[in-house]
């Protein structure tokens, strides 16, 4: 969203924020019911409480004139003394339950403030799980968390501490003016000649205070990504003496954030003191005029001074508003921000006539497959294979052939531009995408372990799983003899991305982890890649357990490892250009027997 133009713009611009933020509005009905009616108490009671004063001066100064007000003759019949009494008591039942009102409106203004932001932290933190990874490879994680927290921050303290009680003031200006009006006409519609000025004041500051806001929300979205991204890679950083470069990158955009900053307070302040010399500009208009009409007998003093009461307080909306202006400005940027968020729509998403996978046998098939990452830049043009159910595939090739896409297109974190993938000859489209992963293992080159134990590390993913089945899967995984070694065993805590364990040892408690779901697909994406001899040696006895009575695919550069399969698919340039087994590519003397024999080592035969 760019920088609003017109006033038009900027109110569809909240009236859009809004628009996503009204189902959880409406599901706190009966709070908003309580606050509004204590709001609405608070500015009858402060529509009240100048009386009491009115009529204490009418006493002191107009008891003993037989020329007596209206509201004075019903009071006639008490005593002066009593009617002072009551005046003072009045004023502090009336200050008294303007307070209560006041502080209920505040309590619930701060409930609904929190309990809508939680909702939409929530609902944001879900969506943000559910877009594909097609919107996660260009995101910027950093700025991501800033939407989610900061912006989301942002929006509930302003709207506990500015929106709602200017809700509330708004109630207590239109109450003010109409007594004001009912009072006298002509001083009240001498005030309102100063609205147009402060509305025209407010259009332009307040457009260029949204604006400069917006970018000072965008540069500290930027920083976070620089400082996520240094604190993520902090080893290499040093090891490499990086940290000059990060850190200019870190202040410039910390420089710009404060220039930004600045400017937003500066014009908010601009806005504030034109609001008070508009204010004053009224006040004295009032006072003059009244004074006149006082001074001609058709004014009381008393009267003017209630009316310049309300007007005071009638008048304090407007400079609330100015007050909260620049804060306000944030929390639209961050609800714009929020906005773009939840209106990203996942590339990869459950059909709406989407059904539950029934238990899959394992039968593959890749039909005509066309994908590109970008427009004009296809991975396949037209790729075909099947892989009958329990069958171990390897797939080969250069880097960037097109391996791991295969992996990525069968889970469904991205969706083919063209053509079919059919497990067990359905089209995985017709499923639900959870009943879909649910049937898969999954085991990585970069193994992510979570903070927890390793009980909950491995069973995660998993349903119903019990300590023996977690036991039992780690044994096949080659992993139980080192976990019994940690200091507390299976309830050992492992660190942030178990940075406590080795390659191999994380390695290990992956394949438990996929052992654990006992899935009829296993999927392997270099699971071996930077592991000395013996771990690797480890790691390939717990997979080759785990691969038993599965169909695997096993992505891999590592043609040892691709000799022992049933079957292998050699890819280039995105295409299948030699399949079969081991030892018939081999007998081929292609790509793939040139490869093998250049990385083991092993003299090629030769023809006679």
């Amino acid at each position: 969203m760019g920088r609003p133009k017109t006033v038009n713009d900027s109110f569809f611009r909240f009236r859009q924020v809004m628009r996503h933020f009204s189902p959880e509005l409406r599901k706190e009905k009966a709070l908003i019911a309580g606050s509004m009616v204590a709001l609405l108490s608070s500015v009858v009671l402060r529509i009240l409480e100048p009386w009491p004063l009115k009529l204490v001066l009418d006493q002191a100064l107009h008891w003993n004139n037989p020329k007596k007000t209206d509201f004075l003759e019903r009071f006639s019949s008490l005593e002066p003394s009593t009617l002072l009494g009551l005046t003072a008591l009045s004023l502090v039942v009336i200050v008294a339950l303007r307070a209560t009102s006041d502080y209920y409106k505040t309590i619930a203004f701060a409930l609904i403030g929190n309990r809508v932001m939680t909702r939409i932290r929530g609902r944001l933190y879900r969506h943000l799980q559910a877009l594909s990874l097609s919107f996660h490879d260009k995101a910027r994680s950093g700025d991501l968390l800033v939407r989610m927290i900061g912006d989301i921050k942002l929006m509930r303290d302003v709207a506990v501490s500015a929106l709602l009680p200017l809700l509330g003031s708004t109630l207590v200006l239109v109450g003010m003016v109409s007594v004001m009006f009912l009072l006298n006409w002509q001083l009240a519609l001498l005030s309102m000649l100063v609205v147009p000025l402060f509305w025209l004041s407010t259009i332009k500051l307040g457009r260029r205070i949204h604006s400069a806001a917006r970018k000072q929300r965008q540069r500290e979205g930027a920083m976070a990504v620089t400082a996520s991204e240094a604190i993520a890679s902090v080893k290499v950083i040093q090891a490499l003496s990086l940290e000059s470069h990060f850190d200019k990158s870190f202040s410039s955009e910390n420089k710009r954030s404060l220039s930004e900053g600045v400017k937003t307070r500066r014009l908010a302040a601009r806005l504030e003191r034109t609001t008070d010399i508009l204010t004053a500009v009224a006040m004295a208009g009032v006072l003059w005029y009244g004074a006149v009409l006082a001074i001609k007998g058709e004014l009381e003093a008393t009267s003017l001074l209630l009316f310049a009461t309300y007007l005071k307080r009638g008048f304090r909306p407007i400079q609330n508003f100015a007050k909260y202006s620049g804060r306000i400005a944030k929390a639209t940027a961050a609800g714009e921000r929020i906005v773009e968020l939840l209106e990203e729509t996942p590339d990869v998403q459950d059909a709406p006539d989407a059904q539950e996978a029934p238990t899959f046998q394992g039968k593959l098939q890749f039909s005509e497959i066309r994908f590109g990452y970008e427009p004009g830049r296809p991975v396949y043009e037209n790729l075909s294979f099947t892989i009958e159910p329990g069958r171990f595939v390897a797939l080969v090739g250069d880097s960037g052939a097109g391996k791991s896409t295969l992996l990525s297109l069968l889970l469904r974190l991205y969706d083919s531009q063209q053509g079919t993938i059919l497990v067990d000859d359905q089209d995985i489209r017709r499923w639900t995408l959870s009943s879909l992963r649910g049937q898969i293992s999954v085991v990585l080159q970069d193994t992510i372990l979570f903070a927890g134990d390793v009980y909950e590390n491995i069973a995660l993913g998993a349903t119903d799983v019990t300590q023996a089945q977690i036991i039992e899967a780690a044994k096949l995984a080659n992993a139980h003899h080192f976990i019994e070694s940690l200091p507390q065993g299976y309830q050992t805590i492992l660190g942030e991305r178990a940075v406590n364990l080795s390659h191999g040892q994380r390695q290990r408690i992956a394949i438990a982890r996929a052992a654990v779901r006992n899935a009829p697909l296993l999927l392997l994406d270099e699971p071996t890649v930077g592991l000395d001899e013996k771990n690797e040696r480890e790691v390939r006895l717990g997979l080759r357990n785990l691969a038993a009575g599965r169909t695997t695919l096993l992505v891999t550069h590592d043609l040892r490892q691709a000799a022992v399969a049933d079957e292998v698919l050699y890819l280039e340039n995105g295409r299948i250009c030699e399949s079969g087994s081991h030892q018939s590519l081999i007998d081929q003397a292609g790509r793939y027997a040139d490869l093998y024999f250049s990385q083991t080592g092993e003299r090629k035969p030769t023809l006679r």
